[in-house]
């Protein structure tokens, strides 16, 4: 039967009639129970509220979270002496809320139960550990080999909307980045999308675009999973949850910060498996692993690694601490923040705003009676001032510095304050490291070098039979090609360039001079060991990385 325009428009009314003979009908109950009354539909819903209780919660009840500030909660029911709304309410309050309680009509819950879509397929537990439920996301992982499999995944979800497809969304990004094994996850916004990236051994990778309409209701439940406030979108936040996976526990650090086109999101992946590199495993040639295994285990002084942020100098120190653990020593860290937890050693986050910085960690682990201490990085001269006091008092001291070079680690610490004299007695070793990829051992095929390959590769070929005394073939290098076992990229997992500099007399005399990093680099060549261009052209010829890898990381021209 068909209805005319007219039969349609008298529906309309009447469904209107309805609606508003409820909010009058709710308007008189509200006089009779001494409760306000409230129309929701020009109220914004606060998803940070409606996510406190499940839905099938607030659906059996009769009840609705609206708004959130602090510990004063504000809800919605239909009916106040319904059994459930009532022991919804008595719960609230046994969690600590203090709860302000309306009457409202059935098209104000909805609008409230709406919001639920936002946050289906997960629930956030007091300490940020989230289950995603709504997907598999063992089953996922499974699912993701290659980006090209996330990059399809996505696509179907986008053409296969339905009232659930942003939980879909997010766990597809969430279990391709861990399936994949992506370092992190960049959301960017751009005037017309907004670009999903993956960051996959150092480099980025697009695997998808949302619609701004879609990152909206993606970004909030972002926001209430990692703990971040919903109603800020003008200033950076910093949060974190954590997903269960194979009865492993992955934590995800977000950084949420304001753009021209919306908010810029980065996930940071957490994997507790990536704990797993060994001092072995980092890629230092024979000669530089002997020598950091008799540094490390010696009984005081300080070892400094530098480099740019994300050359992999925390995984470095980790390896450290694996190497020397022992239950007859007692290990502590001070961290910002603490990237992966370690078994058996004494760890601590720095919290600034609190006033706990790591000179105030450094202190406070000092007074612990340790044997090795791991300070995440000497950012200022009193930091840097009581670590050189902990190396020269009989403990073993790891931290970062930011600089280029292992020799410019000396110059650094002069800048900030440190007396010369005594960088000598506690510095024993300044390392420098960067990351380049590894070629896939599947398609990786070997080429001979250009001409002007070939001159830099001669070149430093006489410096490294001089240094060590090993001889590396010039004549063949591998380039990268590409297949499904390194997702096309030509590359797959990635290995350390190194360079360090030891504490020698001949450097220790330099000190009273306040040498550059020029001059320790020139005294540091007598002691044999390949700076990083040296080494980077080493794991060229021995075919484990390709020249423009390394080059992308080293400057292989300087001489």
């Amino acid at each position: 039967m068909f209805k005319f325009a007219s039969d349609t428009t008298k529906d309309e009314k009447i469904a209107e009639l309805r609606k508003q003979e409820e909010e009058e009908f709710q308007q008189i109950m509200a006089q009779k129970h001494q409760l306000p009354y409230i129309n929701l539909s020009a109220t914004t819903i606060d998803i940070s509220a409606v996510g406190l209780i499940k839905e099938e919660t607030a659906r059996t009840a009769n009840i609705g979270l609206f708004n959130l500030e602090g510990k004063k909660l504000q809800v919605v029911v239909y009916t106040p002496t319904q059994k459930e709304t009532q022991e919804v309410i008595t719960e609230l309050t046994e969690r600590g809320y203090t709860i302000e309680v309306f009457l409202a009509s059935h098209a104000s819950l909805e609008k409230i139960w709406e919001r639920y879509q936002e946050i289906s397929g997960a629930t956030k537990s007091e300490v940020g550990v989230v289950d995603v439920s709504e997907e598999n996301l063992d089953a996922l992982i499974e699912r993701f080999k290659t980006i090209e499999d996330v990059v399809t995944s996505l696509k179907e979800t986008f053409v296969n909307k339905d009232a659930r497809y942003i939980s879909r969304v997010f766990n597809i990004i969430l279990a391709g980045s861990i399936g994949i094994h992506a370092s992190d996850i960049h959301i960017e916004p751009a005037e017309d999308v907004i670009h999903i990236r993956y960051r996959v051994d150092g480099v980025l990778h697009e695997v998808g675009t949302l619609p701004h309409s879609s990152y909206r209701l993606f970004n909030s439940r972002l926001k209430l999973m990692s703990g971040l406030k919903l109603n800020v979108g003008t200033e950076s936040q910093d949060g974190r949850f954590t997903i269960k996976i194979a009865g492993l526990n992955i934590e995800i650090r977000v950084s949420v910060i304001p753009s021209a086109y919306g908010e810029g999101v980065v996930m940071r992946i957490l994997n507790p498996l990536s704990l797993n590199v060994t001092l072995e495993d980092l890629g230092m040639s024979s000669q530089l692993l002997t020598i950091m295994e008799r540094e490390i285990a010696k009984p005081h002084g300080m070892i400094l690694n530098t480099g740019p942020t994300g050359s992999g100098k925390t995984t470095t120190l980790y390896a450290f601490l694996k190497k020397i653990f022992s239950p007859e020593i007692k290990m502590m860290t001070i961290e910002d923040p603490i990237e992966y937890h370690m078994q058996g050693v004494s760890q601590t986050q720095v919290e600034s705003e609190k006033g706990y910085t790591f000179l105030e960690g450094l202190r406070s682990a000092m007074r612990q009676d340790p044997d090795v201490i791991m300070i995440g990085e000497i950012r200022d001269g009193e930091t840097a001032k009581v670590a050189i006091n902990a190396a020269l008092t009989g403990h073993m001291v790891f931290s970062t510095l930011h600089t280029n070079t292992a020799a410019g680690a000396i110059p650094r610490l002069i800048d900030i304050g440190v007396t010369p004299k005594i960088i000598g007695s506690s510095l024993t070793v300044a390392l420098a490291q960067r990351l380049a990829r590894k070629l896939c051992t599947e398609c990786k095929k070997e080429d001979t070098p250009n001409e002007r390959e070939k001159k830099i590769i001669d070149e430093v070929a006489v410096l490294i039979k001089e240094k060590n005394g090993t001889t590396v073939q010039t004549e063949h290098i591998w380039r990268s090609v590409g297949c499904s076992a390194c997702n096309n990229t030509g590359f797959k997992g990635r290995v350390g360039i190194f360079e360090a500099v030891l504490m020698t007399p001949e450097i220790e005399a330099l000190l009273d001079t306040i040498p550059s990093e020029r001059e320790i680099s020139e005294v540091a060549k007598k002691q044999g060991i390949l700076n990083m261009r040296e080494d980077g052209i080493e794991k060229i010829m021995n075919g484990i990385t390709s020249f423009d890898e390394v080059e992308r990381v080293v400057d292989l021209a300087r001489a």
